[in-house]
């Protein structure tokens, strides 16, 4: 039976009422209508951009796995920057005819100066175009490690390398662009891939800086890097798209306040950088003992064996884009339990006999080298889907998660291992492990953005089948599709059945939403926007 129209225009009242509330008060969208498209033609207003990488809005651009693999490459041999120092240190005090503990600082430095980087330039993503911002910090990495390969100063090279660090962030603007590029049933693939080049790089730039520099000299390292920098440059200005800026009228400062304010009010980020701490918390441990581990009885293996065991790593590495194809097929949730659940049995098997048997370490190291990805795609998806235009934000708060997690991960993990021995270090990971999967179950697959904990809207674990949760952005096309016809109806009117209690919160947070997303300078969803 139909219900009177004035029955349900109390909510329908409200929630336009909030809407043109929000509208009112919004002067940082312009309308859309009100200034023609005029095509960005030159980087930096000098630098002619190739023809077919200009954006216009009647062409979108195609991200195919070409693009995606040139991303991940340069993921590879920028976040090497980071690591191709660790192995150098002895030769660096006899370079610079310094003691050890002088020399210790390089890598602290140039990881306070990456960390600098995610906080300051990261976020930049969100307001200015990637392109630019992209060609820009591997032209200033590149420009610095010139300055390290040729410096005889210490207190120069130590200068230089905080400055290399904080250009160093060219990964961290990449996988917000990959995600924006890639269509929504591909994100996840798209993303593992990049990231896979990020932990790739970890891995092998202490291996290939070691070879080096046995047969060479420590100079020769930044010399590599250079050329494959330059190599990086070119690819990214013959290869990469010239996207758009998402927040034209948002300023820097606004950008920032509104990424502490996501870190602190968004309870699906807060979930993934809590999980996302612990987790590489976990990783960094593992691989830090592992050295002390491997180098004493039973094994007593040398520096070299100890460092081919990075392989093994870069073995688990290899299995991103499958890791990354099972995501997309996933709700992100069921993605991260499998993950935390896999990540567990390994941990097991290295706190049951990694002191014992070698072939339980290299069980655990490709395991948790395969999970470390799988929950960072997952989370990662899972946290992206809260606003397209705050992605760069978004995924700053979750790496700076990560670099916390490591930071401790590596030093704790070293003191209990020194002082209680490896089995304890283990169970010490597993039970980060353990928190992983406490933190998670907190909130089920489907609760709504702003709820805090809790079970809702089902247990669906297959994406496709999936609703969009309450307040994120749908992850499909389908889903797309099927929120707007539902938001359609809302708005319409005619012959609705009246709105339950239920319905009537969602319509609330809707316009709620809509008023977050005007303070934060984010883009309003669009079925968001339509169906109010």
């Amino acid at each position: 039976m139909d219900t009177p129209m004035d029955s349900r225009t109390p909510t329908i009242v409200a929630i336009e009422s909030s809407a043109a509330e929000v509208k009112e008060k919004d002067s940082l969208k312009p309308e859309e209508s009100s200034a023609p498209f005029v095509q960005h033609t030159r980087d930096f207003g000098l630098i002619p951009i190739p023809k077919h990488l200009r954006y216009h809005p009647d062409k979108p651009f195609h991200f195919g796995l070409g693009l995606n693999i040139a991303f991940g490459f340069a993921s590879t041999f920028i976040v090497s920057n980071l690591y191709y120092c660790q192995p150098l240190l002895i030769q660096f005090a006899h370079s610079f005819g310094v003691d050890y503990n002088a020399v210790s600082r390089i890598p602290t430095l140039i990881q306070a100066g990456y960390a600098t980087g995610l906080l300051l330039i990261s976020p930049l993503g969100d307001l200015l175009p990637r392109r630019p911002i992209i060609l820009l910090t591997v032209f200033l990495s590149t420009t610095l490690s010139t300055g390290l390969a040729v410096t005889s100063n210490l207190r120069v090279f130590e200068g230089l390398s905080y400055l290399v660090g904080v250009a160093t962030v060219t990964p961290q603007i990449l996988i917000p662009l990959a995600a924006d590029l890639a269509p929504p049933e591909r994100r996840a693939s798209a993303i593992s891939v990049v990231f896979s080049g990020l932990l790739f790089g970890i891995l092998i730039a202490r291996v290939l800086s070691g070879i080096i520099a046995e047969f060479s000299s420590w100079r020769v390292v930044y010399y590599f890097s250079i050329g494959v920098q330059t190599v990086v440059l070119l690819g990214a200005y013959i290869l990469l798209p010239d996207y758009p800026a998402k927040n034209t009228n948002v300023t820097y400062f606004a950008i920032l306040g509104s990424m502490a304010k996501f870190a602190v009010t968004e309870p699906i980020l807060i979930q993934a950088t809590l999980i996302n701490f612990a987790s590489a918390a976990c990783f960094s441990s593992f691989w830090v003992t592992l050295t002390f581990l491997l180098g004493e009885p039973p094994f007593n293996y040398s520096t070299l064996v100890i460092g081919l065991f990075g392989f093994v790593g870069m073995a688990g590495v290899c299995f991103g884009p499958l890791v990354g194809y099972i995501i997309d097929k996933l709700v992100p949730w069921y993605a991260s339990l499998c993950s935390i659940t896999l990540a567990l049995i390994f941990q097991s098997v290295q706190t049951g006999a990694g002191g014992v048997s070698v072939a339980a370490v290299i069980i655990a190291a490709f395991g948790l080298d395969v999970t470390r990805q799988m929950i960072q795609v997952s989370l990662t998806t899972a946290a992206f889907s809260i606003s397209t235009a705050a992605r760069a934000r978004l995924n700053a708060v979750l790496i700076l998660g990560i670099f916390i997690g490591q930071v401790m991960g590596t030093s704790v993990g070293t003191l209990v291992f020194t002082r209680y021995g490896w089995r304890a270090a283990a169970a010490l990971n597993l039970g980060l492990g353990g928190a992983q999967l406490i933190l998670l179950l907190v909130r089920g697959p489907h609760v709504s953005r702003w709820r805090w904990y809790g079970y809702e809207g089902g247990l669906e674990w297959k994406r496709s089948r999936a609703k969009p949760v309450p307040g994120t952005e749908p992850a499909n096309a389908a889903a797309v599709a099927q929120a707007e016809v539902n938001a359609g109806e809302v708005v319409a009117g005619g012959g609705v059945t009246e709105l339950s209690a239920p319905e009537m919160k969602r319509g609330e947070d809707t316009a709620s939403s809509i008023a977050k997303d005007s303070v934060f300078g984010v883009e309003m969803n669009p079925v968001r926007g339509r169906g109010v």
